[in-house]
């Protein structure tokens, strides 16, 4: 019997919508999936409101969580119309949403963690049950939220024999480490594409450099990069998670200060950056293999960079072992959903630092 589950990931990049059908009867399998464009008026709140320093109304994030689910179940609309499965034959929604904020626990603040996309509208709208909320469960036992993909890339892609880094490089890049024998550990290494698209935006109004060609054009800059792996978070031991409204354009211009750099020289010194801490990441495990998958796979000198860093490891895209690099993360969400229905417990404590595995997501 076909067992058929939508996941729904908007990432840190607020470019689009991702949709997966997928098939849960045997191994996981990619029936359909589309990237469901997101309007400006919603991209341009989004990427506002989760600065640290934006004034923030009530009213706005109030409408804009509703404005999110909206759009997640016209994306789940829009696939379907494309395929011959009906909205009866789908067990669940697996909705990630659409992240604002994240702040692990710091001294004697609160952890806390956002998603707007209010899983009650998704469901009603689409008339599915929702799975949605996967992160604060994991924070209420004391973990960080995150990341959440090392359980699902656990189950696809570990192996008995080889020592397996699975990196998903989207506008936060994380790190899952799968070595035969041993708890799999992960965490966010830093900033992915996030900082190379704002810049980008900033300086030559694209959403992203092409196959990394802005950033190839010119030489890095190595006092520079000195002085951005110099912030706390890379120093920090897992676990550990991040987001866009820590490594923001603030947060660069910071570290600037009053230097002045030709815009090509700090766009490739961003992709340095995403380069270096992604590696040193892998290189304390001495891996045998890389899998990569998110947009930054597709990032010509950010893969090529990666490759400089580790000239001994085999890198890949996920595609390699047949899960297409684009969907990943929303077919993850898709079989997150489907272990909260089934009561499996889906957090990783050895990732997020939980004190114990908990159910992540609530059923809508």
């Amino acid at each position: 019997m076909p067992a058929y589950y939508l996941g729904l990931m908007s990432g840190t990049s607020a470019d689009a919508i991702d949709v997966a059908l997928v098939d849960f009867s045997t191994q996981p399998r990619l029936l359909a999936a589309c990237a469901y464009p997101l309007p400006d008026d919603y991209r341009t709140a989004v990427l506002t409101l989760s600065q640290s320093q934006a004034p923030v109304y009530p009213q706005q994030l109030a409408e804009l969580d509703q404005y999110a689910a909206e759009l997640f179940a016209q994306a789940v609309h829009h696939l379907l119309q494309q395929t011959e499965i009906k909205l009866e034959q789908i067990q669940a929604i697996g909705s990630h949403g659409q992240t604002l904020y994240h702040q692990p626990k710091v001294a004697k603040q609160r952890a806390y963690t956002w998603q707007i996309g209010d899983p009650s509208r998704i469901a009603y709208l689409t008339g599915i049950t929702t799975v949605a909320d996967f992160r604060r469960h994991d924070m209420a036992a004391g973990g960080q939220g995150a990341p959440l993909a090392p359980a699902f890339h656990q189950a696809v892609f570990s192996d008995a024999q080889r020592k397996r880094a699975v990196v998903n490089i989207g506008g936060i890049a994380n790190i899952t480490v799968l070595i035969p024998q041993q708890t799999v550990t992960g965490f966010d290494t830093g900033t992915g594409n996030a900082l190379l698209d704002a810049w980008c935006w900033q300086h030559r109004q694209q959403r992203f450099d092409a196959q990394g060609q802005w950033a190839a054009s010119a030489p890095h800059d190595a006092k520079l990069l000195a002085r951005l792996l110099d912030d706390d978070y890379f120093h920090l031991p897992p676990p550990k998670s991040t987001g866009r409204d820590y490594f923001q354009l603030q947060w660069l211009q910071q570290k600037i200060g009053q230097q002045t750099h030709a815009p090509a020289t700090v766009q490739a010194t961003l992709a340095q950056l995403t380069a270096t801490s992604i590696s040193q990441a892998i290189q304390a495990h001495a891996m045998d293999e890389l899998l990569v998958c998110g947009g930054g796979v597709h990032n010509r000198h950010l893969m090529n960079l990666l490759r400089q860093h580790n000239p001994t490891l085999a890198i890949h895209s996920t595609a390699h072992y047949g899960v297409d690099p684009d969907w990943l993360e929303a077919m993850c969400f898709a079989w997150l959903a489907k272990q909260r229905l089934a009561g499996q417990p889906t957090n990783l404590p050895s990732v997020t630092g939980a004190s114990k595995a908990v159910l992540l997501g609530g059923i809508y």
